[in-house]
């Protein structure tokens, strides 16, 4: 059995008491104050976006995890963000483009290792066109930005796992 996901938290966020125990398999709860505290994922946002000529807009991770493989845009929801308008901002932070033709397609669960914990995350992927050609402008954890044939597109070279399944479902889709 691996560890239970709050096994770093020992010390309740309400009190700071450290009879701070496992509740069950997604929660600890305090025993001095009986605050219960739930390990629900955090939301994370990625983009489909092809051009005029059916390529998929791909991006290079400039950081780990898995800097130098393939990535789509996107990254974590902001508080008092919906899933939409953190997909708008992630585009624009890391293509300079301005997406307006957002569409939800699917989601999956995922863990994303950060700084060495294991952030679980609901991913929510979405779909955008765009016409040709486009300036692109890599920023923020972007170091490339290139758009690839369907027949260019391999799974295998996409670093994150949620990344490289979403890829799988897209292209099963087409």
């Amino acid at each position: 059995m691996s560890d239970h996901p709050l096994h770093l938290f020992r010390y309740c966020p309400k009190c700071g008491s450290g009879q701070f125990e496992i509740h069950d398999f997604k929660s600890k709860r305090c025993r001095s104050c009986d605050f219960v505290y739930y390990f629900n994922p955090s939301a994370s946002t990625a983009a489909f976006i092809t051009d005029d000529n059916g390529r998929l807009l791909v991006a290079r991770r400039a950081k780990d995890p898995s800097a130098g493989t393939y990535d789509l845009p996107g990254g974590f929801v902001d508080m008092s963000e919906t899933a939409e308008e953190a997909m708008r901002r992630e585009i624009l932070e890391e293509t300079g483009l301005a997406i307006r033709n957002l569409r939800y397609s699917f989601s999956l669960p995922n863990i994303y290792v950060y700084s060495g914990f294991e952030v679980h995350t609901l991913d929510l992927f979405f779909e955008a066109s765009i016409r040709s050609p486009v300036a692109l402008t890599p920023a923020d954890d972007v170091s490339e930005l290139c758009f690839l044939e369907k027949s260019e597109i391999h799974p295998a070279d996409f670093g994150l796992t949620s990344i490289r399944k979403a890829i799988t479902v897209w292209l099963n889709r087409l």
